[in-house]
């Protein structure tokens, strides 16, 4: 009988917790959906770390992409923020998904972690944000 009990709390708690993951992926912001990648691809390394993303989508479009906290280099960092995270916007989520974006010179391995970070957060709005 506890056997079973323990079990059925376990299946519980891990569909709770899947649950909670997809709350902290895909939100609601000033009319917008927002995809945060953090939990996405925590797998995925920039060159000192992780470079979770926020995408935001309102009409199907990609309004903005904003990065979040990270350990990369801030002055490399700098120039992904200016010249590639704004490579999206405006584009259909479709679009934007299938874009090509050449990586930042001097910054190759933050920029394939951002490139994957976005492709990774417009394929989870694909299966699971589209109303």
């Amino acid at each position: 009988m506890k056997k079973n009990i323990l079990i059925l709390a376990g299946g519980l708690l891990l569909l709770l917790s899947s649950f909670r993951a997809d709350n902290d992926v895909i939100t609601k912001e000033d009319g917008m959906t927002v995809i945060t990648t953090t939990t996405l691809a925590e797998d995925v390394e920039g060159y000192a770390g992780t470079t979770p993303l926020k995408i935001f989508i309102k009409g199907n479009k990609i309004q903005r992409i904003e990065a979040l906290k990270n350990l990369e280099t801030p002055k490399y960092f700098a120039l992904i923020k200016r010249d590639l995270l704004n490579k999206w916007n405006g584009l259909t989520v479709k679009k934007a998904a299938s874009q090509q974006v050449d990586v930042v010179t001097g910054a190759t391995f933050s920029s394939e972690s951002v490139i994957e970070n976005v492709r990774r957060g417009l394929d989870f709005y694909n299966k699971n944000g589209k109303k």
